[in-house]
């Protein structure tokens, strides 16, 4: 009987690692890839556009998808239009992480023609960000800010890792970060860059602690580090805007970014409407950037001792 069940225990044990050798045999052995799906609605587009990219981005092999808004800023800010867009998102075949844009929420207006910005911003929190996974057929899970307590409204912040890659959402508008130049406090922005604030320098610890490769940020808004400053302010200057609203999360990613030993990969939707040329990814030191604009694209993380990040192929805008 002990000849049995050692002869048992022996096969069975030959078998698991016959299944466990045929697992790494056909494991993936490049990396890994994600998309992008640009604003769909900067220039307007309907919903149709945004349908095709979510059908081309099913096609691929990616392990997730990050879409950057839900709407036109023409569109309406309705309960109906934002849980419409949100069942055709869900119902997509890959993991879809959704940012919010500008015109989801910061130009919305309620029956009295008063600002509704701060009210629907929370609504589409509500409606979107309210599961610690994504959205779509297949889910991956997410860490929230809004787990923090102290941040409990911040939901559409996010991280979460794939391979060695911490990634991580953080909402800072194309609007200028919607900071208004009207007199008084700005709360929303002013409330929500504290948040920002505490999320980026999270993100960065988290990423030096388990020793992560590469840090991916996702925003709407352009918080690309400045590399000539004098020229920038000269440009503010001529456009006469009284603050920038993108100043405090550039001034941070790039102190974050100089005491991080991996890359930092920064990937925004600012690209101007109509802007024809192909995206690349820009290095300057450890830190890259790409701005999809309304484009989707299909980025490459190879899975080498030195993390690569290659622009498999992009969309022409719409």
């Amino acid at each position: 009987m002990m000849r049995r069940a050692s002869f048992a225990a022996l096969a069975a044990a030959a078998w698991l690692a016959a299944l466990a050798s045929g697992a790494a045999a056909h494991a993936p052995k490049d990396g890994h890839s994600f998309g992008v799906i640009g604003h769909s609605f900067a220039n307007g587009g309907d919903e149709e556009r945004l349908k095709q990219s979510i059908d081309k981005s099913s096609e691929s092999a990616l392990e997730f998808v990050v879409l950057t808004g839900i709407k036109a800023s023409k569109e309406p800010c309705s309960d109906k239009l934002y849980l419409d867009r949100r069942k055709l998102i869900a119902n997509a075949r890959r993991p879809m992480i959704v940012m919010p844009s500008a015109t989801d929420w910061s130009g919305c207006k309620n029956s009295n023609g008063r600002t509704a910005a701060i009210e629907r911003l929370n609504r589409v929190r509500e409606l979107y960000y309210a599961e610690p996974e994504s959205l779509g057929r297949r889910k991956i899970e997410v860490t929230r800010q809004s787990a923090n307590a102290k941040f409990r409204s911040y939901s559409e912040n996010m991280y979460w890792v794939e391979g060695n890659v911490l990634y991580a959402t953080v909402n800072v508008p194309a609007n200028n970060n919607h900071y208004l130049p009207e007199a008084g406090r700005n709360s929303e922005y002013e409330d929500r860059l504290v948040a920002n604030r505490y999320w980026l320098n999270r993100v960065f610890a988290l990423a030096r602690a388990k020793k992560h490769s590469a840090v991916v940020l996702f925003s709407e808004g352009e918080i690309r580090p400045l590399v000539q400053e004098k020229g920038f302010r000269a440009l503010l200057a001529r456009n006469r805007r009284p603050q920038d609203g993108f100043d405090a999360p550039r001034r941070q990613v790039a102190q974050l970014a100089r005491r991080f030993p991996g890359k930092v990969l920064l990937v925004d939707t600012a690209a101007a409407p109509g802007n024809k040329a192909e995206p690349v990814i820009e290095w300057q030191d450890n830190v890259g950037h790409v701005s999809a604009g309304s484009r989707a694209l299909e980025v490459h993380v190879s899975k080498d001792e030195e993390t690569v990040f290659t622009l498999k192929k992009a969309d022409a805008e719409g």
